[in-house]
C-alpha cells in the first residue's frame, strides 16, 4: 500500500487500522476495545487487551525459530569489552533479573529505577521489570544527585538498580555515590539498592539496604511473565526541561507495543534477523524505543555500544562497529554527524571499513540541518532519512515510510506526517494556516498508539501541558510548516521563533543558512533582547578546523551576516556572530539555545540539569560580562 492510501486509512478509520497492526503481534488476548475514552477525555489504545512485552521480545522468539539468533551484542570500546546474547540467553538473563526483583519484593505496578550505563543490565533490567508488570524508570547515567531525587521522590520506586561506575572516554564515573547522596537527599526511600560491581571502579555497600547484583541473582529463581492488560504503565521516563519539575511521560504496553512493532516495517524498513543499530543512550526515549523494544519486539539484533562517535577511538568508531556487526540501518542525532564531521570532514576513516551492509542513516533528536544532511549523503552515499518525534510520542510523528514507499528526500524536512499523526500548523488563535505557512504544530485528537496517556502523579498536568491550548489537539510546542507537497518544515520549539520588530522570524532557517558556510561546522541562532526592535538574533558558530586566525574568523563572521542578509533580507537583522569552540548541549545532544539567550540577555537561569558538561556555557558568559 502507498503512503497516501496508508496515511488515509489510519485518519480515516483508526480503529480498524490500528486493530489490523495489533494482529502483528502475539496477544495472550486480543483486545475488544481498540479505541476507549476515560471519565476525563484520555484515549487509550487496547485497553483490555492482554499481553506482555518481555514474553513480546523474547519467549516468542525463542519458541519460534530465534532462539540462536543474536539479540543484542555489547561493544565497549571504552573498557574493550564485547558480548554477544542470543535470543534465548537474553530471555534467560531477563528471567534471573526478574526473579531477582520478585525477591526483593517487587510486584505488578510497583516502580523500579534504573541508574546504569550503556551496558547488558540496563537492557536485561528494563525486561526484567516489564516481565513481572513492574515499572520502570530509567534514569540517564551520570545525571546529579538532585536531580535522581527528583525522580525518587516522584516515582517512589521500591528498588533501583544502579552500578559501581560508568566510564565517559577515558573518565571513570563513579555512581554509587551520587546514588547514596540522591537518596539522602529524597524524601522517598527505596527499600533496596542492587549495585552491580565493575572492576574499574568498586562501590562500598551500605548494610541493610545496598545488595550486591552478582550474589543477590545466585539465589534467584527465574520468573515467568505476568499477563498484564494493553492499558497498563509499562514505563516511566521523564522529560528534560531545563525549568520546573521534570514530567514524568507514562508508556502503556498495548499500544507501544503495536506502534513500535509497526514502525520497524513502515519507517525503518526492517525484516526480522536484520541488525539495527541505534546509537543512543537507554536514558532517552531513542534508547527506550529503537535500541531496547523494538529491534527485539521485531526479532532484529541490537547494537548496545558504550562510547562516543569521537574520541573512543576517533571519529571511525561508529564505522568500524557498522563494518564489525553488518549493520543494515544506523539512527543517531545529528550531532553525533556533526562531531564526526568536524574530526574527519572528508570522511576518510569511513573508507577504512567494508559499510556494504549500510542501507540507511535515521536522523532525530533535533533538525537535521541542510549542510549536515548533505555531507552526510554525499560522504556515504547512502539515503539519509531524518525523521521528527518526542518523548511524549514515543516514536516517530513524521518521517518518510522507507518501508511503505521511498519518497523524495527534501533537505530540512523530516518528509510526511507518520500514519495516525494527524498534523496542522495552527496560529495563535487555533485556526489552520494556509501551505508553506509557519505556526505551531499541533496533533489533531485522538493521537495514534504509544503516545503518553498521563503524567505520572499529576494527570491535570497532560490536560495543562499539552491538550488545554488547543481544544481537540496535542500541542507539540514546535513550530514549522507544510509546504505544497504535504512536506513538514519542524523549525525548533516555538520559543526559537523571535520577533523583530513585529516580524516573526525562525532561528531554524537562520541557522540553516548559516550553516551553509563552509568553514562552519555547527552553529546555533538565538534572540537577544534589543530595545528597539524587541528581539535581535545573534548567532554562535563552531569552525571546522581549518581558520585559526583573527583575521579569518571576522572574515568568515562578515560573510554570515551578508549571507543571511542575502537569503533572508535585511529584516533578518542579522548583524551579530560570535566563534566558540564549543555550543553548549545537553547528554543527548541538544544545543542549549533557551540557556545561551539567557546568559547573552544577562538573565538569571537555572543549570540545566542535562547538560554535558558546564564548563561550556563559560565561554558564552565571557562573551557577555554583564
Amino acid at each position: 500500500m502507498l503512503y497516501q492510501q496508508e496515511f488515509d486509512q489510519s485518519i480515516e478509520n483508526p480503529e480498524e487500522f490500528w486493530a489490523d497492526k495489533a494482529k502483528q503481534l502475539s496477544w495472550y488476548k486480543y483486545p475488544d476495545n481498540i479505541l476507549s475514552v476515560d471519565s476525563k477525555g484520555i484515549h487509550h489504545w487496547f485497553a483490555d487487551g492482554e499481553m506482555n512485552t518481555s514474553y513480546l521480545c523474547l519467549d516468542y522468539h525463542v519458541d519460534n525459530g530465534r532462539a540462536d539468533q543474536p539479540a543484542i551484542i555489547y561493544d565497549s570500546p571504552v573498557t574493550g569489552d564485547k558480548k554477544t546474547f542470543t535470543y534465548a540467553e537474553l530471555r534467560d538473563e531477563v528471567a534471573l533479573c526478574a526473579g531477582m526483583l520478585k525477591q526483593l519484593g517487587v510486584v505488578k505496578g510497583d516502580r523500579v529505577v534504573i541508574y546504569l550505563p550503556m551496558i547488558p543490565e540496563a537492557v536485561i533490567s528494563m525486561l526484567a521489570c516489564a516481565r513481572i508488570g513492574a515499572i520502570h524508570s530509567v534514569v540517564f547515567g551520570g545525571f546529579a544527585s538532585p536531580e535522581l531525587a527528583v525522580r525518587l521522590n516522584d516515582a517512589t520506586p521500591k528498588v533501583i538498580l544502579t552500578t559501581s561506575c560508568g566510564i565517559e572516554v577515558k573518565r571513570i564515573i563513579e555512581y554509587k555515590p551520587l546514588v547514596d547522596e540522591a537518596i539522602r537527599l529524597a524524601v522517598h526511600k527505596p527499600a533496596t539498592c542492587v549495585v552491580l560491581q565493575r572492576p574499574q571502579a568498586l562501590a562500598t555497600l551500605l548494610p541493610g539496604r545496598d545488595v550486591d547484583w552478582h550474589q543477590q541473582i545466585k539465589s534467584a529463581v527465574p520468573a515467568d511473565c505476568v499477563p498484564l492488560k494493553g492499558s497498563d504503565p509499562l514505563y516511566i521516563l521523564y522529560t528534560s526541561g531545563t525549568t520546573g519539575k521534570p514530567k514524568g511521560v507514562v508508556r502503556e504496553n498495548g499500544g507501544h507495543a503495536v506502534a513500535l512493532k509497526y514502525s520497524m516495517t513502515a519507517i525503518y524498513d526492517m525484516k526480522p534477523g536484520d541488525v539495527y543499530w541505534a546509537a543512543s543512550d537507554v536514558g532517552w526515549i531513542v534508547g527506550h524505543s529503537y535500541t531496547v523494544y523494538a529491534p527485539l519486539l521485531h526479532g532484529c539484533t541490537t547494537i548496545i555500544y558504550e562510547g562516543k562517535p569521537v574520541m573512543t577511538p576517533d571519529a571511525g568508531a561508529f564505522w568500524r562497529v557498522i563494518s564489525e556487526y553488518k549493520v543494515k540501518a544506523l539512527f543517531t542525532a545529528p550531532t553525533a554527524f556533526r562531531a564526526i564531521r568536524k574530526e574527519d570532514p572528508d570522511g576518510k576513516l569511513a573508507k577504512q571499513y567494508d559499510l556494504t551492509s549500510l542501507t540507511t542513516i535515521f536522523a532525530a533528536g533535533e533538525r537535521l540541518d541542510p549542510p549536515t544532511y548533505e555531507w552526510l549523503s554525499n560522504t556515504y552515499k547512502v539515503p539519509v532519512i531524518d525523521h521528527w518525534w518526542q518523548t511524549e510520542t514515543g516514536w516517530a510523528i513524521s518521517s518518510n515510510l522507507w518501508g511503505v514507499e521511498k519518497m523524495p528526500i527534501k533537505s530540512g524536512s523530516s518528509t510526511k506526517p507518520v500514519p495516525g499523526f494527524d498534523i496542522q500548523i495552527l496560529d495563535e488563535q487555533g485556526q489552520q494556516l494556509p501551505t508553506n505557512t509557519q505556526g505551531f504544530i499541533a496533533i489533531k485528537l485522538p493521537l495514534p498508539p504509544s503516545c503518553l496517556t498521563s503524567i505520572w502523579g499529576d494527570e491535570d498536568r497532560l490536560k495543562s501541558s499539552y491538550l488545554d491550548r488547543y481544544l481537540g489537539y496535542f500541542n507539540t510546542g514546535d513550530g514549522g510548516y507544510i509546504d505544497e507537497d504535504g512536506y513538514l518544515f519542524v523549525m525548533g520549539r516555538v520559543d526559537d521563533v523571535i520577533n523583530v520588530a513585529g516580524h516573526r522570524m525562525s532561528t531554524g532557517e537562520m541557522e540553516e543558512i548559516v550553516g551553509k558556510h563552509p568553514a562552519v561546522a555547527e552553529c546555533a541562532v538565538v534572540g537577544r533582547k534589543d530595545e528597539l526592535k524587541g528581539q535581535m538574533p545573534a548567532g554562535f558558530v563552531v569552525l571546522k578546523n581549518t581558520s585559526d586566525s583573527d583575521s579569518d574568523q571576522n572574515l568568515i563572521i562578515e560573510e554570515l551576516i551578508q549571507l543571511v542578509r542575502h537569503e533572508i533580507g535585511a529584516v533578518a537583522a542579522f548583524k551579530e556572530a560570535y566563534v566558540v569552540n564549543r555550543l553548549p548541549k545537553t547528554r543527548s545532544g541538544k544545543i542549549l539555545r533557551k540557556t545561551i539567550r539567557c546568559i547573552a540577555d544577562g538573565e538569571p537561569y537555572p543549570l540545566p540539569s542535562t547538560i554535558d558538561d558546564p564548563s561550556s556555557l563559560d565561554e558564552i558568559k565571557a562573551l557577555f560580562p554583564h
